[in-house]
C-alpha cells in the first residue's frame, strides 16, 4: 500500500509503498477513504508524544470500509462503512466496560501507539468496542472529522462542561476543534464567542453560529469577553498553548467551567494555569480526551437530523503527497476549516 512515512522525529515525510497491515485478533483492517490532517498529528511529528517510534505512519482521524476481519470479531464484516474514535479502548478493563474507553489505561491510538491512517489501509484493535457504523447519508469526509476534533468538542461541551441553553461559551481557537465547538454550542442553544488570530477563521465561526468573533491581536482577550458577557459560563481552549489556556480561564465568570481540549506539551509535563483565579472564583478546570464509541449515537442522531453539520467544516481534500508537505507547518498554520486527505489520490 501507499503510505506517508515519518522516518525521523521532526524530519521530512515521504510517501512510498510499504507492506499491507494484517488484521489483529479482535481487530480489523480498514481501507481508508478519508482521514483528517489535525494539529495532534503535528504534535506526533514534532516529538511531543513518547509513544512514537520511527519509521512511523501518522494519522488518527479516519473513515473507510472494512477490508479484512481478524479472529474473534463478531459485529463487523468486510464492506461495512465505519469510523472510529482516535482513542481505541481495550474492551476489557473497567473503564471500557463502563463506556469510558477514552480513558482506557490499555488504549491504542492509530497514528500514535501504532501506524495510523495516512495510508491506504490501517489496522485497528478491539473492533467490537471501537468501530462505529457510518450512516449512508454521511460522507466519508464528514465521518472522518468525527474521530478527533468534532467528537472531542461534542463530548467536551455535553459531557464535561454540560453546557446549557443560553450560556455564554468562549471558544479560544477557531481551527477544527474550535469551529466544531462553536457549531455544537449553537446547536445546544448556547451563545458561543470565537477567539482567533485569523479574521477568515472568525468569519467562518460567525457563519457557524458564533455571536461574536474576537481577534486575538495582543489585547486583553479575557477583558473583552467580560465586557460582552459579564464573563463566560464555559470556556474551551481549542489550541493548546499556555497563553490560550490562560485566556480561556480568565474569560470565565465566577463558578465558570473551563475545558482543556488542546494538548499542552512542555519539557517537564507541567503547564502554568491561573490557579489563583480558579481558587478565588471556584472555577472548574476540566480535561477532555476524545469520546468513546459508546457515546456516538447521540451525536450521530443530531447529524442525521441536520442539527449538526460536520461536512461544513471541511475546507479542502488533498492527496498524501500534498499532506506530507503540509504536516510540518500545521503547528504554525492558521487554517480555515479542516483539511482532509484522500489516500487514493
Amino acid at each position: 500500500m501507499r503510505a506517508m512515512i515519518m522516518n525521523t522525529i521532526g524530519g521530512p515525510l515521504e510517501v512510498r509503498e510499504v507492506a499491507d497491515p494484517a488484521a489483529p485478533d479482535g481487530g480489523v483492517v480498514v481501507r481508508v477513504m478519508a482521514t483528517g490532517l489535525c494539529r495532534s498529528d503535528w504534535h506526533a511529528w514534532a516529538g511531543h508524544d513518547d509513544d512514537i517510534t520511527v519509521p512511523h505512519i501518522p494519522g488518527h482521524e479516519l473513515a473507510g470500509v472494512v477490508h479484512a476481519v481478524g479472529a474473534g470479531v463478531e459485529r463487523w464484516g468486510v464492506g461495512d462503512r465505519v469510523t472510529v474514535p482516535f482513542v481505541c479502548g481495550c474492551g476489557a478493563c473497567e473503564w471500557c466496560r463502563a463506556g469510558d474507553a477514552q480513558v482506557c489505561p490499555n488504549q491504542q491510538q492509530p497514528g500514535f501507539t501504532h501506524d495510523g491512517s495516512f495510508a491506504e489501509l490501517v489496522a485497528l484493535h478491539a473492533a467490537d468496542t471501537n468501530l462505529v457504523a457510518i450512516p449512508d447519508d454521511v460522507s466519508y469526509e464528514a465521518a472522518a472529522a468525527l474521530g478527533c476534533r468534532f467528537a472531542t468538542a461534542y463530548r467536551a461541551l455535553t459531557a464535561r462542561a454540560e453546557v446549557q441553553p443560553g450560556e455564554w461559551v468562549a471558544v479560544v481557537g477557531a481551527g477544527g476543534v474550535g469551529l466544531s465547538a462553536v457549531m455544537i454550542a449553537a446547536a445546544l442553544g448556547a451563545r458561543p464567542i470565537a477567539i482567533d488570530r485569523t479574521p477568515a477563521a472568525l468569519g467562518l465561526a460567525e457563519r457557524l453560529g458564533a455571536e461574536h468573533g474576537l481577534l486575538s491581536d495582543g489585547s486583553d482577550v479575557a477583558a473583552r469577553v467580560h465586557e460582552l458577557t459579564g464573563g463566560a459560563h464555559v470556556a474551551v481552549d481549542a489550541v493548546g498553548h499556555p497563553q490560550t489556556a490562560a485566556d480561556a480561564v480568565l474569560s470565565l465568570r465566577r463558578r465558570g467551567r473551563h475545558v482543556q481540549v488542546g494538548l499542552l506539551p512542555s519539557d517537564d509535563g507541567l503547564t502554568p494555569m491561573p490557579m489563583a483565579r480558579a481558587i478565588a472564583w471556584e472555577l472548574d478546570l476540566l480535561g477532555s480526551h476524545g469520546m468513546s464509541a459508546a457515546d456516538y449515537p447521540g451525536m450521530l442522531a443530531l447529524i442525521a437530523a441536520g442539527t449538526l453539520r460536520p461536512d461544513e467544516l471541511v475546507d479542502r481534500v488533498v492527496g498524501l503527497e500534498e499532506a506530507a508537505a503540509l504536516l510540518p507547518g500545521v503547528g504554525a498554520a492558521s487554517p480555515t476549516g479542516m483539511t482532509m486527505i484522500d489516500p487514493r489520490r
